[in-house]
């Protein structure tokens, strides 16, 4: 079939591009030599006027994806920089093994990509099939591909389609300008206190075997999400496009304001970091927009204030539609991932509604969908998109350190209320200035971050009130936002050993409901039961009443747990939510149901913070 000839291949993260290698949940890519192209053309323009769609469907009849596809330059160009040539590509994870059958759709007309025109039907690729086989999974451990795609199931949970465990996530919201990144194609600093990254400092956690592109570069980024990873954290986020805001150097076009022509070379690059994640579980939180781009806040009351960088002026255009479409087309076949409409974002709630629909019905996965809002737009701007008022399934917070538990809880509750429960988890930290504080040492810091206010927090705190203080509210877990005051922070940041100790808490946390086997999913607050009914910091109570209560107490001592309507026995135990390890005894063993009763002190320490399990 020469020029016109159908290759698959699989794109293996550690090791480049092997053919006819397919296994479950790995990323299996169709390309083919179709109408030659350059990314700058306009009359086609190859990513306005050409809709290349895929539909992929197990011979069982389901699952059945639609996914969208894209121009690939010359089907390397993350290594040869190119940006014309031929191919064409889609990216499918597929679920099942077994027989997959595919038919192709690909038409040309004036902005077809983004709108519903029929278009002209591209021959000959325009109704071909095909099919390929596909094995089980070959991978275990962090790997998500041993694990399946996360998946909204209508809980407050992230649920694996391979082994059905439920996610709690914990990593970095900082740097929101991580693919600022030198090694990059086309990327460039244009402000002198948010220069291109180089991420030198962890070009030593690179190994032998793991991923660059174009002779040897990306060490210090893949080397960083090695770093992560290792810790024990599982996720990361960054902003795929912020000119006009405080980095003002990300964006995915070919130039900074030409947002109808994309950069084939610069995106294969970031794809191979996102495949780098996927493969060592780092769970991918794309942050679409930031509010000094959205629309400016102004668009909806004065049009001329809007800013030139916003697409479409916030609107659901031709600009945003392609914006979403790109991102999917490459990189939503990434198989732990959300879609943040936008960080701090302004949008109206129509713009909103109309932005989340369009990624939803473009998405063939379907993956988590939130928006994160300044602290005190929460109560206007969520109500209006609660349950059936949007196809969102989830909110990224922004909260004072210290209100974790309270907002979270709120979100969580008012959203299980309009019959859709959210995934909320707690994103940033506030203050802005601080956020979560480094080390205390690294580059001399002495530890405390101190307010406006003249008081004072460590990481501790943090530890206590936002990380325990968000998993007891029945939040889906955090990441953490580092202030603009303080080493390492959000627009700087190269170095995420700055945090080295707050990353280990989270593991710790992790760890704990993993080995413990704690029914998570299955649980909500229930602050009321250990005297604390107004939610204050005190204490905090996860349960799922009769079988299973988690109690932390941010400042150890004791506490009475009601159980009342329980009946039977109740082992009492203790974790060290500072070391971790195994539980252990307190000066309660075990307690009976049918009364309040008091589950005792801690086995050390009484003034440090403890989890107290309390479980039939």
């Amino acid at each position: 079939m020469n020029v016109f000839t159908l290759l698959f291949v699989l794109a293996v993260a550690t090791t480049g591009v092997a053919v006819g290698d397919f296994t479950q949940w790995r990323k299996v890519t169709l390309t083919f030599d179709g109408p030659f192209a350059c990314e700058r053309d306009t009359d086609p323009n190859p990513f306005t006027d050409y809709r290349l769609t895929v539909t992929f469907t197990h011979e069982s009849g389901a699952p059945r994806y639609v996914v969208p596809g894209y121009f690939a330059a010359d089907g390397n160009a993350a290594n040869t920089s190119a940006d014309a040539g031929n191919k064409w590509r889609a990216h499918l994870s597929p679920d099942k093994p077994g027989r997959w059958n595919y038919t192709v759709s690909f038409v040309r007309g004036k902005h077809v990509a983004v709108s519903d025109a029929t278009g002209e039907p591209v021959k000959p690729f325009d109704g071909l099939t095909g099919s390929f086989n596909v094995a089980p999974t070959d991978k275990t451990g962090r790997d998500f591909r041993a694990k399946g795609r996360l998946q909204y199931v209508g809980k407050h949970y992230l649920r694996f389609a391979g082994t059905g465990e439920y996610f709690l996530k914990a990593g970095a919201d900082a740097p929101e300008t991580l693919l600022a990144y030198a090694d990059f194609d086309g990327t460039e600093a244009r402000k002198k206190n948010a220069p291109l990254k180089t991420w030198e400092p962890h070009v030593r956690d690179w190994r032998a075997g793991d991923p660059t592109w174009k002779d040897g570069k990306g060490k210090g980024l893949i080397g960083a999400l090695n770093y992560l990873a290792g810790k024990g954290c599982n996720a990361f986020s960054f902003l795929p496009y912020n000119a006009g805001g405080d980095g003002d150097n990300v964006w995915p076009f070919v130039e900074r304001d030409d947002k109808l022509h994309y950069d084939c070379s610069k995106l294969d690059q970031w794809g191979i970091v996102f495949d780098h994640a996927t493969a060592l579980g780092l769970y991918l939180h794309f942050k679409l927009q930031e509010q000094e781009m959205d629309d400016n806040r102004w668009g909806h009351e004065a049009k001329e204030k809007i800013v030139p960088e916003s697409l479409d002026g916030g609107k659901l255009g031709p600009e945003r539609k392609l914006y979403c479409r790109e991102l999917i087309a490459r990189f939503a076949h990434n198989l732990a991932l959300n879609w943040n409409l936008g960080e701090e974002n302004t949008q109206s709630a129509d713009e909103q509604r109309a932005m989340a629909q369009y990624i939803h019905d473009t998405d063939p996965y379907h993956h988590l969908i939130v928006v994160h809002t300044f602290p005190k737009w929460q109560d206007k701007v969520y109500p209006e998109l609660l349950g059936d008022k949007s196809v969102l399934t989830g909110a990224s917070l922004q909260n004072g350190w210290n209100q974790a538990h309270q907002r979270t809880l709120q979100w969580v509750t008012e959203s299980a209320k309009a019959g859709k429960p959210w995934v909320v988890a707690n994103d940033e930290q506030n203050p802005a200035e601080l956020g979560v504080p480094p080390d205390p040492g690294y580059e001399d810091f002495d530890g405390k971050a101190v307010g406006k206010d003249g008081k004072a927090y460590t990481l501790h705190d943090i530890r206590k009130l936002c990380l325990w203080g968000t998993l007891m509210a029945g939040g889906a877990g955090v990441e953490y936002y580092f202030g603009y005051k303080l080493p390492q922070n959000d627009l700087l940041c190269e170095d995420w050993r700055s945090r080295d100790k707050s990353w280990d808490y989270c593991r710790i946390a992790l760890e704990f409901f993993a080995a413990n086997k704690i029914p998570f999913w299955e649980m909500s607050n229930a602050n009321a039961l250990v005297g604390n009914a107004e939610n204050k910091n005190t204490k905090f109570c996860l349960a799922k009443p009769g079988e299973i209560y988690l109690v932390y107490l941010p400042t150890g001592g004791s506490t009475d747990l009601d159980l009342a309507t329980a009946r039977g026995q109740f082992a009492v135990k203790w974790f060290n939510p500072r070391v971790g390890g195994a539980l252990q005894h307190g000066s309660v063993t075990s307690v009976a149901g049918g009364s309040q009763v008091s589950l005792g002190q801690p086995p050390r320490a009484p003034t440090e913070d403890w989890l107290i399990i309390v479980r039939k």
